[in-house]
């Protein structure tokens, strides 16, 4: 029997339109993929998000539907297209386009994790490249899709926050005047989600004492482009956050820090949750 490749945790009434989901959180590692990489048990997680499922477990108790990956990134990567297959780990692979998330080996199946560090030995079959496709990137986005569809229909909008972490020496020194920013929101430059909200959400933040930086460096990549249409009020933001707030990145477990930053993160839920809500009510009036 195959395990579930995703959790959902549904609030038991729900109360905004919004959807939270970890599509890189996933610590659920088969025995043959661990057997087939050539990376140690540590080096293979260094791609993960994490814990930020965990940090976020706290979101339906809000009204909030939570929609959490169990498989690992570097099996299957939730956040790319399913046609973004990379020739040089999957064999037999017919021609077709690249982009360079695949020529950096960050395609649908991963062919590095965080520093460029090889997964495999060689290539896996594109049957096996599929068989994870249909199994893992499938019923994932199947789910998503269907609660984006149910808040837009009962709320008018939907609103998909997309929560990631970004290793810290990712962003050192990329802010502005020299202040790393401890969060990144991305809406890839405008185009998967409304000025306003934006600015809603990235005021939250702030307001709970947070450096925050808007698309650099990351806008928003797959889940972003494909369920943020502002136009037909479906809204995606993109929530990076510094790995360094909660987590022990060399050991890849959670830092003393881990409980704070889990309560900041539900009340910036709780905030947003507020701010939808009222400027849904103001336009109803």
């Amino acid at each position: 029997m195959l395990r579930k490749t995703f959790r959902l945790s549904e609030p038991a009434i729900t109360t905004a339109p919004l959807i939270v989901s970890s599509p890189h959180s996933g610590r659920e590692y088969d025995w043959d993929f661990l057997t087939a990489t050539v990376l140690d048990a540590d080096r293979i997680r260094s791609s993960e998000d994490a814990y930020i499922d965990v940090l976020l477990e706290r979101v339906p108790a809000l009204g909030v539907p939570l929609l959490a990956a169990a498989m690992p990134r570097a099996f299957l990567d939730l956040n790319r297209a399913s046609e973004e297959l990379d020739p040089a780990v999957i064999r037999d692979l017919p021609r077709g386009q690249t982009n360079p998330r695949i020529s950096s080996g960050l395609g649908v199946i991963p062919r590095v994790v965080a520093q460029g560090r090889a997964i495999y030995e060689g290539k896996i079959s594109h049957r096996e490249a599929r068989q994870r496709i249909d199994r893992v990137w499938r019923p994932y986005h199947a789910q998503l899709a269907q609660l984006m569809e149910a808040a837009h229909r009962r709320f008018g909008q939907a609103i998909l926050l997309d929560v990631h972490s970004m290793p810290h020496e990712a962003i050192e020194g990329t802010g502005s005047e020299g202040a790393t920013p401890q969060i990144v929101l991305g809406d890839r430059f405008g185009a998967s989600a409304a000025p306003d909200l934006m600015d809603r959400v990235e005021s939250v933040f702030v307001e709970l004492g947070f450096r925050v930086a808007r698309n650099t460096p990351f806008a928003g990549a797959y889940i972003a482009q494909t369920y943020g249409r502002p136009g037909d009020d479906r809204h995606a933001i993109q929530i990076e956050i510094d790995r360094a707030l909660y987590l022990d990145e060399v050991r890849v477990r959670p830092s003393q820090s881990f409980d704070e930053m889990q309560r900041l993160l539900t009340e910036a839920v709780a905030r947003i949750c507020a701010e939808v809500t009222g400027l849904r009510d103001m336009a109803a009036e």
